[in-house]
């Protein structure tokens, strides 16, 4: 059977009766569409971006060899044929070696152009829950739309394959009226969840709506009317909800935690969630002891309610560390984390209670890690998982993995300066004050006239560079901004400081006894501060008689701490220092031996190197240079708080300056500075 000839012969000609250009168009679209569903679908099966590529890749490769096969056959109604050739066999070689040479010429081109750009179309997994408007008709229920947000925010932390921006870092948002684009830029997400509440009697009606930060556009929006303790099914459903939206993966365990029930008793659910939001007030003493006697009532009302054992027992560890260290409220912190994990032992905040308690009750660093870790696990996006992991480790000197926990922190609450603050902690006491003073500025700019960020910053220039302009400046705008009495207090105490850092001992001794003693004995260890800072002033004014008086008021003042708080080292200490200025060496001596060994370095390397230097104090205030000086140069050689130029301000090591040992130190370390 001969071959059917056509008098065709140009190659364009043949490319044109073969149908080659409906094949290379056909291609093309296949192809693009291919690229699309796999852009698509690969981060859903968590597939990478060079099986995109790979896919890409291949779809190039098979052009020409597409466009060969559709030069060699034809579809016709018989089936696949083989196109009959109107060419000598020569001309027909070299028309497929052109098509071959076209086909991996335009493969090359597009890939030159593609290949560099291909990614898959990744969901971006983060979201922060904006506060819920509370449209309820008493203003009174606004606790109840925070505390539905706190807790979807709880579920959604749990979840280990989104990022979830904390609580503290989107409460500024409430009714401030800032773009949803704003908002994910400052917070560094592409989804915002919007929400309202209208509570009335055992109803409630949620609304929500999941907003792309970064185009404006709704994705979603979902309407509940439910009974008050029916709350925590719309939680969980939202969660899941979120979750699916952001093609957060989901392990059954989180699933599972996520749909618990923490109680089925509504009045309950009210008295925690009223506690909860009164003990976000970390400073505020009165508020939390309104925290805890509803904590109290809604464990009374439900005594299987593990999630509230667990905040309250945090909250009592949180007492415990700033107002009231005392055994029975250690002992109580104790008893209710273990009654939470007796009740529900995987639950996570059980642990991080549990954590705290020994973190904050017994300073056993070792325990609460292991438990952080396993809180860690449960509460993957919760930043203060993270903080109170960063805090332990550099306690056990492990400085670069408390560093990136607390990074960590600060990334999931980063309109939050207690994270920041925590980091500059760490880079102060490695002496980087570069990182240091941007931590600090970035939580100014965040609270241009806290107190907090503010005392740092002026630490930092004193320490680095024995600059008072600072602090002055922090006293100035501090000015400006309204003060809790708490804060006031400590402005105050750091007022006096300075001065007596400036030797300006009339000011300072005008600004401590300005502090009224009925309200500054509430924060430990502030009343031992007025007299003691009262004592120096006087007996640098040569009024050794005064400064006598005020020496024995702050040693009455350690004291009276001692009985409340018998292993307190910090009261330890302050009594050794007070001793020292009364001349009873070796009772001065003896105290400050006991808050070494309550608090050594071995075991503490952020808070240790603090009661060495103290120690060191108590050596240089006894005339004991030799160990003074022996002390000093070994902190200045590891991580801690002292510097070259602090030494050089402060003078409580006037008495050293004329020994040429302590001068080579600073200079010593000065010239590494």
């Amino acid at each position: 059977m001969q071959t059917q000839t056509v008098p065709m012969s140009g190659f364009f000609e043949e490319v044109k009766r073969r149908k080659v250009y409906r094949v290379a168009v056909a291609y093309i679209i296949a192809a693009g569409g291919i690229i699309q569903i796999a852009s698509a679908a690969f981060p859903a099966w968590e597939l990478p971006n060079w099986a995109l590529r790979l896919v890409i890749v291949l779809l190039l490769v098979g052009f020409p060899i597409a466009l060969i096969l559709g030069w060699a056959f034809d579809v016709t109604a018989e089936g696949i044929k083989t196109t009959p050739t109107a060419a000598p066999r020569r001309q027909v070689r070299r028309n497929v070696m052109m098509l071959a040479a076209a086909g991996l010429i335009m493969s090359a081109a597009v890939g030159f152009f593609v290949l560099p750009r291909a990614s898959a179309h990744k969901v971006d997994k983060s979201i922060a829950v904006l506060p819920f408007q509370n449209l309820s008709d008493d203003p009174q229920n606004a606790y109840f739309a925070d505390g539905i947000q706190d807790d979807l925010l709880t579920n959604l932390s749990k979840i280990g394959d989104l990022k979830v921006i904390s609580r503290t870092s989107v409460m500024q948002y409430r009714d401030k009226p800032t773009t949803v684009r704003e908002i994910g830029k400052a917070l560094g997400v592409s989804n915002i969840l919007e929400g309202s509440v209208r509570r009335s009697g055992n109803k409630v009606r949620v609304n929500v709506q999941l907003i792309d930060a970064n185009t404006d556009e709704h994705v979603w929006a979902s309407d509940y009317d439910r009974d008050v303790t029916d709350v925590f099914a719309i939680q969980s459903d939202l969660a899941q909800k979120i979750a699916e939206s952001l093609q957060a993966k989901l392990s059954p365990g989180e699933k599972s935690r996520i749909e618990r029930k923490p109680t089925e008793n509504g009045e309950a659910y009210l008295a925690f969630v009223q506690a909860h939001d009164l003990s976000c007030t970390f400073e505020d003493f009165n508020k939390l002891k309104q925290s805890e006697q509803l904590y109290e009532r809604a464990v009374e009302l439900d005594p299987n309610f593990a999630l509230a054992f667990a905040r309250y027992s945090q909250l009592e560890s949180w007492i415990v560390h700033t107002f009231d260290g005392t055994a029975e409220r250690r002992a109580r912190a104790r008893a209710l984390a273990e009654r939470a994990l007796q009740l529900q032992p995987e639950l996570p905040e059980a642990h991080l209670a549990l954590g705290f308690s020994y973190y904050y009750g017994d300073n056993n660093f070792d325990a609460a890690l292991s438990e952080f870790e396993i809180a860690q696990r449960g509460l993957p996006n919760e930043s203060e998982v993270y903080l109170a992991l960063g805090a332990i480790q550099r306690r056990q000197g492990k400085w670069p993995e408390s560093t990136a926990n607390l990074e960590k922190a600060v990334s999931l609450s980063p309109k939050d300066t207690w994270a920041l603050q925590n980091l500059v902690h760490n880079y102060q006491m490695q002496r980087d004050f570069a990182k240091a003073n941007q931590a600090v500025d970035r939580a100014l700019a965040l609270t241009p006239t806290a107190f907090e960020p503010w005392e740092m910053k002026s630490k930092l220039a004193l320490f680095e560079k024995g600059d008072f302009s600072v602090a002055e400046k922090a006293f100035e705008a501090v000015k400006s901004a309204p003060l809790s009495n708490e804060q006031r207090l400590k402005t105050a105490h750091a007022r006096t400081n300075v001065f007596l850092l400036e030797r300006k001992y009339s000011d300072g001794l005008r600004e401590a006894e300005s502090l009224p003693d009925d309200q500054i004995n509430t924060y430990p260890g502030a009343l031992w501060s007025k007299y003691f800072y009262i004592g120096f002033a006087k007996k640098a004014l040569k009024d050794d008689a005064g400064g006598r008086v005020a020496f024995l008021r702050a040693k009455a003042a350690a004291e009276d701490q001692l009985k409340r708080t018998p292993d307190s080292e910090e009261a330890h200490i302050n009594l050794a220092k007070a001793l020292a200025f009364l001349g009873e060496k070796n009772a001065a001596i003896s105290e400050a031996q006991r808050a070494t060994e309550l608090r050594p370095e071995s075991k503490d390397a952020f808070s240790g190197p603090e009661i060495t230097e103290a120690v060191a104090e108590v050596h240089a205030i006894l005339g004991d240079n030799d160990r003074a000086i022996e002390i000093l140069g070994g902190l200045l050689s590891r991580p801690s708080a002292v510097t070259a130029q602090g030494l050089k301000i402060n003078p409580i090591w006037d008495a050293l300056r004329s020994d040429p040992r302590f001068q080579a130190l600073i200079d010593k370390y000065g010239a590494k500075a």
